[in-house]
């Protein structure tokens, strides 16, 4: 009713600020909202039928927003499923499965979005989506029909605007006739959570996954002067990077600005460089950015010494 009961749409036309609110679903536009209206003082409860949330994402990131969220008020139930909300006339009832009621003010359902195709008649077209509405492509974004294609939210992950728009260039490129190359594998992650958390590159449970060995370079900003003056105490920055030749094998940056300065770390790899490179620039001061070279130092300490000790 875009009041007591709100999706991701609705929930921008809240006459106020609700002092509670449920979110249901800790994906990326559920955690977004949930640390904005935490910001603004609501009593926020997040609801996850899985055990843990944005688990695409670093997991010592994760960690480091939920201990900020809960610093918040904000309350986890990971693990539970909504079977009913009531709407009463002062506040909205969320009952789980496993029994437990919450009430608040507000409860918006924020478990991802849905792909708008009910009404394209995509079975004229000789096409089908599935039940979130979402359209099989091949590489170039064509469909099963060839001279139809698909692009953004309606494709699936990562459903990103950044992602969408550059699949529908290269979607143009091709249906046009024009030389086109496939997307970079390397495609910056930004979530507008409160603090933003951003990454280019593989997770450590990729790559621990894959079997492929990596050491970790982490600055935190509270050790930088930009840090201290924008009084950020709990932002970070992660370098995991390839003991073998040096290679940055993913940036995790989680903080003030992490959308921002995530691209220094895709340039760098998107070129082929290596920690070498970051510890020897030199970087304005003082800037987030500084954050690369003390990563990088630090990386490159831990495997300097590991090379004295296996020899």
């Amino acid at each position: 009713d875009d009041r007591t009961i709100v999706d991701s749409d609705g929930v921008i036309n809240l006459d106020k600020v609700p002092r509670s609110m449920v979110v249901v679903g800790a994906g990326v536009i559920g955690m977004e909202y949930a640390s904005m209206f935490a910001a603004l003082g609501t009593k926020v409860t997040v609801v996850e039928r899985r055990d843990k949330m944005l688990d695409f994402c670093d997991e010592e990131i994760i960690e480091s927003l939920k201990y900020h969220l809960r610093d918040l008020s904000v309350t986890f139930r990971f693990g539970e499923e909504v079977a009913a909300v009531e709407r009463h006339q002062t506040a909205a009832l969320c009952i789980l499965k496993s029994g437990k009621k919450i009430a608040a003010d507000t409860v918006m359902y924020s478990a991802g979005r849905q792909g708008q195709t009910d009404d394209l008649a995509l079975e004229a077209a000789g096409l089908s989506a599935d039940k979130r509405g979402r359209i099989d492509v091949d590489t170039s974004y064509r469909t099963a029909v060839d001279n139809i294609y698909a692009v953004g939210d309606v494709i699936g992950f990562p459903a990103l605007a950044s992602t969408s728009m550059e699949q529908g260039r290269l979607a143009a490129q091709h249906a046009c006739g024009e030389p086109v190359r496939e997307m970079h594998e390397l495609q910056p992650i930004g979530i507008y959570t409160i603090p933003e958390i951003s990454f280019v590159g593989k997770t450590e449970d990729e790559l621990t996954d894959s079997a492929t060995p990596f050491e970790v370079g982490i600055a935190r900003y509270r050790e930088l002067a930009r840090g201290q003056i924008v009084g950020d105490s709990y932002g970070m920055l992660k370098l995991l990077v390839s003991p073998a030749d040096g290679r940055l094998l993913g940036v995790h940056v989680f903080g003030t600005a992490a959308t921002d300065i995530v691209h220094i770390g895709q340039a760098v790899m998107g070129c082929g460089g290596t920690v070498d490179y970051l510890v020897d620039a030199v970087f304005n001061y003082p800037t987030l950015s500084e954050a690369y070279k003390v990563a990088a130092l630090d990386a490159s300490n831990k495997i300097r010494n590991i090379t004295r000790i296996d020899g």
